[in-house]
């Protein structure tokens, strides 16, 4: 069968965030009950949705992503007591974050049971579990049987998308249903923390901050693994996105760090440079300072004093430069008080942190 041949017809099939439609809902359901795979929105970014305790669903959603098998997938639930049968034990401390965060933007680690197959947790003897807050992931999860395995419903590397279209550009042909609910409304992946080690440690920084954690929990850490040094080393993934570069353009990207007015002079410096070499340039600023960059594109994320604007057109942003064709991409660093730390990680590893001082 020829790679054309074998391509699916993707159904498009919208539904109101708030009041999930239940035909759309049974139709996604019965998808995934079949083994397969409907992306669907979340209130971090879109999920690519298969059965999460099928091991041919799992090898599904990393062929169609392009995802390195390696790289574990999250099940997604929508009741606490579909937790229990697919952990060996929830530790207090685990209990005690899931009734402050979830259902939420939240993804926690266990040792799993033999319920999940190996190829939903990359091989891994542990699984990450997220009980996700939208509507519709919630009433899909129910549908499905409980357990839905779902990466960000993009292709593997590219920006995570955050509306239907940006699903539809990378997937369309690849997977059998979008649920096209809407911009997704926080726009970055759930802070992920691992509760197999003897103090809860951040894997993944996220929209839940690392002064929150602590406020609930007490004692927590940040992994090693997610400082620049640890990137492109041998180290098993323990969750998504540790090892492999993530949610970069096609054009090349740096983030220029330093104070305001010095990056300001820095990014005009390196855009006029650019410009006379022959290549197309875009920015990433703040809406206080966009209008001060005059390069081919020139995107205002939002005002440094809204973080959860600036998160929340990350990924749509970088996209845009695609789509514009943009070959050399300056980015202010937002290292702002609550989400600043996630805000960043995603830039950073978005630029292979490359990173320009000023």
């Amino acid at each position: 069968m020829s790679e054309e041949e074998a391509r699916l017809n993707t159904e498009v099939v919208s539904t109101d965030p708030e009041r999930p439609d239940a035909a759309a809902v049974a139709a996604a359901a019965e998808i995934i009950k079949k083994g397969g795979l409907v992306a669907f929105p979340t209130e971090t970014v879109y999920g690519l949705g298969g059965d999460a305790l099928s091991k041919d669903a799992s090898r599904k959603i990393y062929a169609a992503k392009g995802r390195p098998s390696d790289n574990p997938l999250i099940v997604h639930i929508a009741d606490m007591e579909h937790l229990y049968p697919i952990v060996k034990s929830v530790p207090e401390a685990a209990e005690k974050l899931a009734a402050q965060c979830w259902p939420g933007p939240l993804t926690m680690i266990f040792e799993k049971t033999d319920a999940v197959p190996d190829e939903t947790s990359g091989g891994l003897p542990t699984v990450a579990v997220r009980m996700p807050s939208h509507k519709v992931a919630a009433a899909l999860i129910a549908a499905s049987g409980g357990y839905i395995a779902a990466p960000s419903a993009n292709t593997s590397g590219r920006p995570s998308p955050t509306t239907a279209q940006h699903v539809a550009e990378d997937l369309s042909g690849k997977i059998d249903m979008i649920l096209d609910g809407g911009p997704c409304e926080i726009g970055l992946e759930s802070t992920i923390v691992d509760f197999t080690e003897d103090v809860p440690v951040v894997l993944r920084p996220g929209y839940i901050g690392l002064e929150e954690l602590r406020g609930i929990l007490g004692e927590v850490r940040m992994d090693p693994g997610l400082s620049a040094d640890a990137e492109g080393t041998n180290l098993r993934p323990k969750a998504p996105g540790m090892r492999y570069r993530h949610y970069a353009p096609k054009g090349e990207l740096a983030v220029v760090e330093g104070e305001r007015q010095a990056v300001e002079q820095k990014i005009k410096s390196l855009v006029e440079n650019d410009h006379l070499q022959g290549y197309s340039t875009g920015v990433l600023a703040s809406t206080e300072s966009a209008a001060a960059y005059a390069a081919d594109e020139v995107i205002g994320l939002g005002s440094r004093s809204d973080e959860e604007e600036i998160a929340s057109h990350l990924y749509a942003a970088l996209r845009r430069f695609d789509e514009r064709g943009i070959e050399r991409i300056y980015a202010e660093s937002f290292y702002t008080p609550k989400i600043g730390s996630a805000i960043m990680n995603r830039l950073l590893k978005a630029a292979g942190h490359r990173v320009i001082e000023a």
